[in-house]
């Protein structure tokens, strides 16, 4: 069992940045893949941003590219996502994942192939 809680969401003035974190317990996540997906009113949840158990392979959502930055601390059992100029339209539920993966240079994009789930934090940018 791999206990995942995000915290750092809030409401930012667009353009602000915001520092997401998940915090995992029960298992070390060094060997597995990590992810961010959010979830807007009224929309499907989709993928933001993922990476590979080393950290050493990153994939970023189109509308997260060149603006948010995911990371990760295996010593600590914690994965970052850092946003940056944020806008309107990145308004959710922002959700930390866990995948348990087959080799460290795999990163994981869909939901299905996600294990665990935290129960999400809210960003709300305002404009």
């Amino acid at each position: 069992q791999v206990l995942l809680v995000e915290s750092g969401g809030g409401l930012v003035q667009a353009g602000g940045s915001l520092r997401l974190s998940c915090a995992a317990s029960g298992r070390t996540i060094s060997r597995y893949g990590m992810g961010w997906f959010r979830q807007a009113p009224g929309k499907e949840r989709e993928f933001v941003a993922a990476i590979s158990p080393s950290g050493g392979s990153t994939e970023y959502a189109d509308s997260a590219q060149g603006r948010f930055t995911i990371s990760r601390d295996n010593a600590k059992d914690t994965v970052y996502l850092q946003m940056n100029s944020l806008k309107p339209e990145d308004t959710a539920v922002y959700y930390c994942a866990a995948a348990q993966a087959d080799s460290d240079r795999h990163y994981y994009t869909e939901m299905y192939e996600y294990d665990y789930w935290g129960q999400g934090t809210q960003v709300t940018v305002s404009s």
